[in-house]
């Protein structure tokens, strides 16, 4: 019965994109969404700068893509 709940086709690349994304989930709520919440005392604001931290996340992913873009096209320069 379980056997059909089990996807056997899983390839190594993607258990390392679920987990970096798990990671990547764990660390903004820990480190940027829990600190913008308790800093403010009403609930609108805290709803607030919890939207405003999805800024941070993306400014954020969008570094992290651009040097990973870099390093991609760069490798054979000085490597």
């Amino acid at each position: 019965m379980l056997d059909a709940l089990i996807p056997r086709d899983i390839a190594a690349g993607e258990v390392v994109f679920g987990v970096a994304l798990a990671a990547l989930i764990a660390g903004y709520l820990t480190f940027i969404v829990a600190p913008a919440w308790s800093s403010y005392g009403r609930v609108w604001e805290r709803v607030a700068a919890s939207v405003l931290t999805l800024f941070m996340l993306a400014a954020l992913l969008g570094a992290g893509a651009a040097i990973g873009f870099a390093v991609v096209v760069l490798y054979d320069n000085f490597a």
